[in-house]
């Protein structure tokens, strides 16, 4: 197991649960874990081993979401409150937000890599094909870098 607790934001349990791959974050983590914001905003039933936390600080979530939107904001402000934590982010301005406070992120992508590195997955490009044509944008200098890395090319 990596980090005691992950944080994911919507982005990536939309697109797993998409690729019916939900199951790679709880082979992955010891606790996986969202805020109401992030299980309404989702849709959809979590399955029963994805905690939702509530923030305490709601105050700093507000202030968050001037800049991100609710769901993003909900994962940093509860990660702040947590410790040994990891948080599943995709966009851009959240990603940037969560370095800048000091969190350690990664991406649905990094859990792609993470599943295929513990054996979980045995190969990352068809899920690169499926993240594009479910209209996850990825830059090919990162589908090259994580194919080396994954030694797929």
């Amino acid at each position: 197991m990596l980090e005691n607790i992950v944080i994911t934001d919507t982005s990536c349990l939309i697109v797993l649960s998409k690729l019916s791959a939900l199951d790679l974050l709880k082979g992955l983590y010891n606790q996986v874990s969202v805020t109401q914001d992030i299980a309404d905003e989702f849709g959809e039933e979590l399955p029963n081993w994805v905690h939702i936390r509530q923030v305490k600080n709601k105050t700093y979530q507000e202030l968050l979401e001037a800049t991100l939107d609710r769901g993003e904001s909900s994962a940093i402000a509860l990660a702040l409150e947590l410790n040994n934590v990891l948080v599943v982010i995709d966009d851009l301005k959240g990603r940037k937000e969560a370095q800048r406070l000091g969190l350690k992120i990664t991406g649905t992508l990094g859990i792609i890599y993470a599943a295929k590195q513990k054996g979980l997955i045995a190969e990352i490009k068809p899920y690169i094909v499926l993240l594009q044509e479910n209209d996850f944008r990825i830059s090919p200098k990162i589908i090259d870098e994580i194919l080396k890395l994954s030694n797929e090319l």
